[in-house]
């Protein structure tokens, strides 16, 4: 079976990044609030940007969490991509957005980089190991 193969930990990546595809794709809409827009480079987009840049990026999120799901050789360039976009785009965001204060503030920030790097990162590893499996 297809999943076996695939592995539970692929499996459930894949599907957070659908999730998180859905999450860009809704980010012109503002429906988590007037801040809400999507990052881009480090600056929080708005506006046509917003419309544009979101939903390029949560398709390029779908096309990645499907080549894992059937286990493409191509997942893994498009890991290595989006794990090199994660870093820079937080070190971009951080340089450019002063955090306001509270360590509040800060423990937030730290928890994100690290799981936002983790799972980009940690999927471009795995997707690595499991090299042979990708067809």
């Amino acid at each position: 079976m297809a999943e076996s193969k695939r592995g539970r930990v692929l499996t459930t990546i894949a599907i957070l990044f659908v999730v998180l595809a859905v999450t860009d794709v809704m980010k012109p809409f503002r429906l988590e609030g007037s801040d809400t827009g999507f990052v881009f480079l480090g600056t929080r987009l708005a506006g046509v940007a917003d419309a544009i840049v979101g939903p390029l990026f949560g398709l390029y999120l779908i096309a990645y969490a499907l080549a894992i799901w059937r286990m493409r050789r191509y997942a893994l360039p498009m890991a290595y991509a989006y794990a090199a976009y994660v870093i820079l785009n937080l070190i971009l965001f951080t340089a450019r957005n002063p955090q306001p204060p509270g360590v509040g503030n800060l423990v937030f920030g730290i928890v994100y980089s690290v799981v936002a790097i983790g799972v980009s990162s940690g999927t471009a590893i795995i997707l690595r190991r499991r090299k042979a499996d990708l067809a």
